[in-house]
């Protein structure tokens, strides 16, 4: 493919990320399950904390993540349901205009971000261009929603947006 996104990356605002490259699904649950369970002991509620995964194929992943660390789930829909006391779980289409204390991007894998179906899709140059874009700025803006502190995950080989925030 080779193109070269250097410097196309926008000013990261927000907590600097904690990024974990791992080897399968169960270390990620692990070390997001940590995260949540950090947070929680450092007075973080469960309804101040979201975890966001590309698309619903990755959502079990975020379940198990949470359930590993004692809380309930509830994934986030148009509905707007409260979270009570509960983490929000959700794609990163619907993170937009939603704040968290502590946010995990997670299953942030090599052929789920971009979306495989879409590059699989692409017809054209240009067309190859848009879709990258457009992956980015959704895996920015669930990243953006973390207000005090953020992890992202991805199992090797993870998406090469990790290394934009690396940056």
């Amino acid at each position: 493919m080779g193109d070269d996104r250097t410097g196309t990356v926008s000013v990261f605002n927000g907590p600097a990320p904690t990024i974990a490259v791992v080897q399968d699904e169960s270390e990620e649950i692990a070390d997001v399950a940590k995260f949540v369970r950090q947070a929680r002991a450092d007075g973080i509620a469960p309804a101040e904390i979201g975890i966001f995964v590309r698309s619903a194929n990755e959502l079990p992943r975020a379940r198990a993540a949470v359930t590993a660390a004692g809380c309930q789930a509830l994934e986030i829909s148009e509905h707007g349901e409260e979270p009570g006391e509960r983490a929000s779980i959700g794609t990163m289409h619907l993170a937009k205009g939603l704040e968290f204390k502590a946010v995990a991007v997670i299953a942030c894998d090599d052929d789920v971000l971009p979306l495989q179906s879409r590059l699989e899709a692409v017809a054209d140059e240009v067309e190859l261009e848009e879709v990258y874009a457009t992956e980015r700025h959704l895996f920015y803006v669930a990243c953006t929603r973390a207000r005090d502190r953020l992890l992202v995950t991805g199992i090797s080989p993870a998406s090469e947006f990790l290394r934009d925030l690396q940056q």
